[in-house]
């Protein structure tokens, strides 16, 4: 929704550091986040890669081009229904992957009315490191019955370029599979479905009911390297500028808040995505993230209301419990308030694997987390909340 007046946060960002322990001395390794703060320290130096050239990119794709009926259908009945997840790489096999695809499938075919029309992905579609050969058997493969266009935001697999876990020598430039599989010139055929034709690594989703900005944060949580504001000027550029008359969805890889033991919030993106809303006077409807391997969704109060900030994380690369990021030792049986005065963790789920099916109207937000549980038992409706 548009805003006559500067938006007022109630609390700013958690971007300091946990002061050094015993007398002075430096803290070794990664900085141990206080219970229930759901944002981590920032890190030093921040690790990051530089993207492809952007030359002659308009940074917008319309729905219309992809899925010519499901943007004329939107346009008339004023209603839009995709699905999200994000996380899935298969590396330690693609069973988990393929039983949640199944299950979104299964949702597209067997639905007579408001049918999925796509699949919005929240980055980290191939392990470790994005390399294109890894694509058959990452993603063309368990996607090979989905019947619906997959588009997608990078996330830090998808651009590292760093040798991890035994991975061979990176033969290629950052985001070189990403770019080839999702940001192609022109639709190529690959095995199963063709190449994506979106215009960069971070960009535009244009519909006739909701306009979805799609950001890039890198290997470790950052729209930018220091000194720079290429990415920040675009996103300011674009609250600014989407039509107010529809809803606003904000995507993008490392999530603001995450109350897991692993990760955290990431304070560089919550800074940047803050800083664009205050300049543009313009906030988004909601927030939607991966990264984290589980299912969290926080609600922030902003302006009095209460704004979802949404981690769906957990689309396959974690194929067991033990391998779901699980949350500190805090009580879900209700909503946690976080250190964070405005921000509260309303809903999670560690234990199963799950997706996103979103609805979106002219008038309201719907957002449906379905549970695909390990134990191979039906898929279920585990959370839902309407903004």
């Amino acid at each position: 929704m548009a805003h006559e007046h500067p938006i007022q946060f109630a609390s700013p960002p958690n971007t300091q550091r946990t002061p050094p322990a015993h007398g002075g001395q430096q803290r070794v390794g990664k900085i141990r986040r206080p219970i229930g703060d759901p944002v981590a320290a920032p890190k030093e130096p921040l690790r990051f890669e530089t993207p492809p050239p952007a030359a002659g990119c308009n940074y917008h794709l319309p729905l219309e081009i992809i899925a010519p009926e499901a943007a004329a259908s939107a346009a008339e009945n004023k209603k839009l229904v995709f699905h999200c997840v994000g996380d899935t790489g298969g590396i330690h096999g693609d069973a988990t992957q393929v039983a949640i695809a199944e299950a979104m499938e299964e949702q597209i075919t067997k639905v007579d009315a408001d049918k999925p029309a796509f699949l919005y992905h929240l980055g980290d579609v191939v392990y470790f490191n994005g390399i294109s050969r890894d694509y058959k058997w990452q993603f063309y493969e368990p996607y090979q019955y989905y019947p619906a266009p997959i588009f997608a935001v990078a996330g830090n697999h998808d651009g590292d370029t760093q040798v991890r876990r035994g991975d061979p020598p990176d033969p290629e430039p950052t985001l070189t599979g990403f770019m080839r599989n999702f940001c192609d010139r022109s639709p190529t055929a690959t095995s199963y479905r063709t190449t994506m034709t979106q215009p960069y690594v971070y960009w535009t989703l244009d519909t006739p009911v909701v306009t979805i900005i799609g950001l890039y944060s890198n290997v470790e949580g950052s729209l930018d390297p220091r000194g720079r504001a290429d990415q920040q000027i675009w996103l300011t550029d674009e609250l600014r500028s989407a039509p107010a008359e529809k809803k606003l969805l904000v995507t993008v890889h490392h999530p603001c808040y995450s109350l897991d033991s692993v990760h955290g919030g990431c304070p560089d993106i919550l800074t940047a995505i803050d800083s664009a809303i205050v300049a543009a006077n313009r906030r988004p409807d909601a927030i939607l993230s991966g990264h984290v391997h589980n299912y969290q969704r926080f609600s922030r109060e902003i302006d009095n209301t209460r704004m979802p900030y949404i981690v769906a994380g957990a689309g396959g690369y974690a194929n067991t419990p033990q391998a779901m990021h699980h949350l500190q030792k805090i009580d879900t049986s209700k909503p946690y308030q976080t250190t964070h005065p405005d921000v509260r963790l309303e809903k999670s789920n560690q234990k199963d694997p799950g997706f996103l099916t979103i609805t979106t109207t002219g008038k309201d937000l719907t957002f449906d987390y379905y549970t695909v549980p390990f134990d191979g038992s039906a898929p279920k409706k585990f959370d839902s909340v309407t903004v």
